[in-house]
């Protein structure tokens, strides 16, 4: 299986190139992106895009992530990044996404989302894809309810990050909940 390219409305959802480390580095440097998400440190540190950028062939060889550039159809401009954590022994997926500050509220992070969540259920046939994002950033929770994802509860003060013991919010959608 080769790594996918998918099509939004307004967005270009393709693998990353190394090309496109100037601008992660750029978009994931703003401290507003690392508080929001797990994985982003903050500040962001020299050759970690290209880093992150150079795992992502094997990772999705060995089956165990897909990741992708949101960029504009228009342009081929980044806009963020979104992906899957996969977990084939158990059929299921944790999807991720972040969204460049200057991108924010223009829908992007639901549009991406949902057509990967598409693309999970229909041509990986996973069983459930599942989500996280901390109480400090209410605008995911409100992406993952726009593409269908039912909040499941609470794990309290889940992650530590930043000296401070944060709240991460638990989403998840079944493939037959996805269909209805």
């Amino acid at each position: 299986m080769t790594r996918p390219t998918l099509e939004t409305e307004r967005l270009l959802l393709r693998p990353f190139r190394l090309l496109d480390a100037p601008d992660v580095r750029r978009l994931a440097s703003a401290r507003e992106i690392a508080a929001g998400t797990l994985m982003i440190p903050h500040p962001y540190p020299a050759g970690a895009a290209e880093a992150w950028i150079g795992g992502h062939e094997s990772a999705f060889e060995r089956g165990e992530s897909v990741d992708l550039a949101a960029v504009h159809r228009k342009d081929d401009v980044l806009v963020g990044a979104v992906g899957l954590v996969l977990r084939r022994e158990h059929n299921r997926a944790e999807l991720g996404y972040w969204i460049g500050v200057p991108y924010w509220n223009h829908g992007y992070a639901t549009e991406a989302a949902s057509t990967v969540l598409r693309y999970a259920f229909e041509t990986m046939d996973l069983h459930r894809v599942y989500a996280f994002h901390f109480t400090t950033n209410p605008a995911s929770g409100r992406v993952l309810e726009k593409i269908g994802m039912t909040h499941e509860g609470t794990r309290r003060g889940h992650t530590l990050k930043w000296g401070e013991y944060l709240d991460n919010e638990a989403y998840g959608i079944l493939r037959d909940e996805w269909r209805a």
